[in-house]
């Protein structure tokens, strides 16, 4: 008997507002801290938005939404992932009341996604605090956050709640650890940052993410409201137990956001780490009381694995996995570097599924590489066999972890149309089934064509899950 997906599965695809939008200084938005970051994670901040950041303009989402949207439902989409930018709904952050322009934006997306039977899927906040919090607050280390992102989601939840059923808090909570400023709208350089203020930041997001689940539960009876961690599993090197314990002292860091936002408080593991860091966080009883609101469902993205050692001779990281960790031997990697593990993919399933018991969702998973723009039979297209085996590769094991009893929502390819890479801030980094005729020098007629991946994707989804090879 041939193993399927569940029926009503939720296939699609995933974008954020600030890698594909454009329209940065339109319609009452202001200023994210995305528009000032114009290498992405490769060099600090920039005092103010810069003619070469890619992200202004996007892919130009922001005007041709129905066209793009009518491509999905072309595809056979049940579901869209898309965030809210923070600053396009209050701009500074901090406002009373939110900017109608920003609200009646998205009103007119959820309206395309309607009139093709998409489901939608919002993250609430994906890498774009708005700058003026990140500025003058130091982002997430101040627990004033917490209230103007309850402000905030409230007015999505008033205005959307009737529209939308699945909800994600923060994007990848956990990248926090490596990525301060992109992750909590940090502006302390890293280097800089203590542990302390590091996890008063990270505590805050927490409390934020307990509150707003059980606004959501209060506003809109009947709606789902998920984390979003970054999946990585971590296998050690050797078989030596030192090796074992390293891995295991490194899961942990991902581990600690699931396990608060499924069980409802601090592991012991965690606590442990403060003692011996000498780290004592504000956590008031109302902080400990909120906690307790936990998900609906865990959603995940799943880009690589990776390995650990105790050995230091042997800790070598790898250049392209911006995570850290000691590269598999056993592994191919991407263009950039990222270790290509499909079966790591069936094995965190099973792990999160076994430890936490809640529904998951995969909501980020792809293949970044360069992709070349041909003529085929007298149509312009991308021949990207590379990206219809990756996905096709993860997908049997995400059916596999089904068979093994997972609770699958859905699945949501990252970039389903190109856009600016987080990372690299590039165009050239494309994970799509749609091109876009866009160059990491800004030129380009922002046409869209279909690739190769579109009609296999089509296919995939028509079948669900029965075209897989």
């Amino acid at each position: 008997m041939t193993t399927t997906f569940p029926e009503g599965f939720l296939w699609g695809g995933a974008t954020a507002a600030n890698q594909l939008e454009g329209g940065y200084n339109e319609g009452g938005k202001g200023l994210s801290i995305q528009d000032v970051m114009p290498q992405g994670l490769l060099t600090p901040p920039t005092d103010g938005p810069t003619q070469d950041n890619l992200k202004q303009e996007g892919i130009d989402f922001y005007h041709r939404y129905a066209e793009d949207i009518a491509l999905f439902a072309e595809m056979g989409f049940k579901v869209f992932r898309f965030s809210i930018a923070w600053s396009r709904i209050f701009p500074k952050g901090n406002e009373d009341t939110p900017n109608e322009e920003g609200l009646a934006f998205y009103d007119r997306v959820l309206d395309e996604l309607e009139k093709h039977g998409i489901e939608p899927l919002v993250t609430i906040s994906h890498y774009e605090t708005p700058l003026h919090l990140a500025r003058d607050y130091n982002g997430w280390t101040s627990r004033e956050l917490i209230g103007f992102y309850e402000r905030y989601c409230q007015a999505l939840f008033e205005r959307y709640g009737q529209r939308v059923k699945y909800w994600l808090t923060f994007n990848e909570i956990n990248s926090v650890l490596h990525f301060p400023f992109m992750s909590g709208g940090i502006p302390t350089p890293p280097e800089q940052l203590s542990q302390q203020d590091l996890y008063q930041a990270i505590h805050h997001e927490l409390v934020a993410s307990a509150r707003v689940t059980r606004l959501a539960h209060q506003m809109m009876p009947g709606a789902q409201v998920g984390c979003m961690i970054i999946a990585l599993p971590v296998y050690p090197l050797t078989p030596d137990p030192s090796d074992v314990v390293a891995a295991m002292h490194v899961a942990h860091d991902s581990y600690a956001f699931g396990d608060i936002h499924c069980r409802g408080e601090y592991p012991g593991y965690l606590l442990r780490r403060f003692r011996e860091q000498d780290i004592e966080l504000d956590i008031t009883d109302q902080d400990r009381e909120d906690l307790t609101n936990t998900v609906d469902f865990v959603s995940f993205s799943y880009y690589v694995s990776t390995c650990e050692t105790a050995d230091p001779v042997k800790k070598v990281e790898g250049a392209g996995n911006l995570l850290g960790g000691v590269p598999n031997p056993t592994l191919q990697a991407s263009e950039w570097g990222w270790q290509i593990d499909p079966q790591g993919l069936r094995v965190v399933m099973n792990d999160y599924w076994e430890r936490w018991r809640k529904p998951l969702f995969i909501v980020e998973n792809g293949l970044g590489a360069v992709d070349e723009l041909v003529e085929v039979d007298g149509t312009k297209t991308v021949v990207d066999d590379y990206r219809i085996s990756y996905l096709n590769d993860h997908l049997v094991q995400a059916r596999e972890a089904v068979a093994d009893g997972v609770n699958l929502l859905g699945y949501t390819t990252w970039g389903c149309i190109d856009l600016v890479s987080a990372s690299t801030a590039q165009m050239s980094k494309r994970y799509g089934f749609v091109y876009v005729d866009r160059n990491d020098d800004g030129t380009g007629t922002l046409d869209r064509y279909r690739k190769k991946s579109f009609e296999w994707y089509r296919q995939v989804i028509a079948t669900n899950g029965a075209h897989l090879q």
